[in-house]
């Protein structure tokens, strides 16, 4: 019972670190740092880090051709997830990219059973739809976040892509093994359109000490950390408590803003009851998945 404790306890920490995820990308933003200079240096410090932690474990870092080929892939859309994550909340907020990007649970819904190849499951697509319903009325409500909605719901396409893809690797592949490959795709991809879009200059490597400071952190303990730490969470604790914890990230990420950016991050009434028709939905699916579940059993 102590050791399960310890273990629920080190994963509300990982989602808690979720949280404060795009409040990290603010403050690196309000440094000067636009969303295309944040994912490329995030991807560079991670990937050195995911590297260290390979060679101090000694695992084998090398793969097939046609696996690798697929990693780097995976790791372009990664790049592109989090450049859109960053833009919305560049272009918007936190509050409204986070809720955005809750609609992750529809594409998914959609996405996964034809890679899976199993039946598409009409609650799933039921509770999606429930979601856009919510996204629009929040469009109706926070017309001047047209764009950071946009852009919060292509970060939640391709993570639902990428999401997808690694559910099937992670079978035969080390998740360490797939976060070097992957991040490090996904750093040549940004790099090689960086290069011909001519936006390497002097100012994008101009990076202030706080930005550095923020990048770090979000880096190390906010990418390559919890991503490690979780995977082998999943070995101690069911997929189901792990995918309920997880949903915590949204509510976390609005609450920590709205302490700290208070005017910013205030919305209107409709934005909220929108907000709330989301998470419950999230959350009455997860449950739904238990109660059929255990029905079955």
């Amino acid at each position: 019972m102590l050791f399960k404790n310890k273990n629920l306890l080190l994963l509300h920490f990982i989602v808690l670190i979720w949280g404060w995820s795009p409040i990290l990308g603010k403050l690196i933003n309000l440094q000067g740092v636009v969303a295309y200079q944040l994912v490329w240096f995030r991807m560079l410090i991670t990937v050195i880090t995911v590297a260290s932690y390979i060679l101090l474990t000694k695992q084998r870092i090398k793969q097939p051709k046609k696996d690798v080929f697929k990693l780097v892939g995976i790791g372009a859309i990664i790049a592109f997830h989090w450049f859109s994550f960053y833009h919305a909340i560049n272009v918007s907020n936190v509050s409204v990219t986070l809720v955005a990007f809750a609609t992750g649970t529809l594409f998914t819904a959609i996405i996964e059973p034809v890679f899976y190849k199993r039946k598409i499951i009409r609650y799933e697509i039921a509770f999606g739809m429930v979601i856009i319903g919510a996204i629009v009325l929040i469009f109706e409500v926070e017309t001047q976040y047209t764009w950071g909605i946009i852009f919060g719901m292509l970060a939640a396409l391709t993570s639902s892509f990428f999401t997808v893809f690694n559910g099937l690797l992670v079978r035969r592949i080390p998740s360490s093994i797939i976060a070097f490959y992957e991040l490090g795709g996904g750093f040549l991809a940004l790099t090689g359109y960086l290069f011909f879009t001519g936006e390497f200059k002097i100012n994008f490597f101009n990076i202030t000490p706080g930005a550095w400071a923020w990048l770090s952190v979000l880096s190390v303990l906010g990418t390559a950390f919890p991503f490690i730490a979780s995977v082998n969470l999943m070995k101690k604790i069911s997929p189901y408590t792990i995918t309920l914890t997880v949903n915590l990230e949204t509510i976390y990420g609005i609450i920590i803003a709205y302490i700290l950016w208070k005017k910013d991050e205030a919305m209107t009434p409709g934005f909220y009851l929108g907000t709330l028709i989301i998470l419950a939905t999230i959350f009455g699916n997860s449950l739904l998945k238990q109660y059929l579940k255990k029905e079955k059993s």
